[in-house]
């Protein structure tokens, strides 16, 4: 497939924009590679940086040394 300028990019339809965009991934990455692609990749919503320090407030260096220690007793 042809490198397209934006001005062409900008015309396609959501469609035509999509099975350009799957031919370029198939082209870099290989029809096992897309599949992984496309079975991994998840859209996030929200604000991730604003949720992580609101759920890890009250997460220390501290606090994940003690939980790997106990984490490393259980499986001696």
């Amino acid at each position: 497939m042809m490198h397209k300028g934006q001005s062409e990019k900008a015309k396609m339809t959501d469609c035509e924009f999509q099975q350009y965009a799957l031919a370029i991934l198939r082209r870099e990455l290989g029809t096992g590679g897309v599949a992984r692609f496309l079975r991994t990749y998840r859209p996030g919503t929200g604000n991730y940086t604003h949720d992580r320090r609101r759920w890890q407030a009250e997460i220390t260096v501290q606090k994940i040394v003690e939980d790997i220690k106990k984490r490393r007793e259980k499986v001696a």
